[in-house]
């Protein structure tokens, strides 16, 4: 009982884990190229929400010195996050483009498809 009431104390880390495992099952087990993209995004959802999860002290302030404030928060996690979702949606839309063109020159965006029509030629 008391592993219960911990494992709903973290429920955040859970989630995460989750939509990590999924986004990795995602990417590895299928064949379709926009699920493995859609796997990819999901998987780096779960990579900020990891990050960002700890970074927000309760109580704490800005990092602005002053004597009337104890506890600050680091504002450190939440910039490396957004410059981490820049690059993602750049690695996504990458994967967009590659994917349209795979899809003009095989005719299919499955991967076995596009193999065996590779060595076909």
């Amino acid at each position: 009982m008391q592993s219960l009431i911990e494992l709903f104390n973290h429920y955040n880390y859970v989630i995460t884990i989750f939509l990590m495992m999924a986004g990795l099952y995602i990417v590895v087990a299928r064949g379709n190229m926009m699920k493995k993209l859609v796997g990819l995004s999901i998987f780096q959802t779960s990579v900020y929400l990891l990050y960002i999860g700890p970074a927000k002290i309760i109580g704490g302030t800005p990092p602005i010195i002053d004597p009337a404030f104890k506890v600050y928060s680091n504002p450190l996690p939440h910039v490396l996050i957004l410059t981490a979702i820049v690059v993602g949606v750049a690695t996504i839309a990458l994967g967009l483009a590659i994917v349209v063109r795979i899809n003009e020159a095989y005719g299919t965006i499955e991967e076995d498809e596009a193999l065996e029509r590779d060595r076909e030629t």
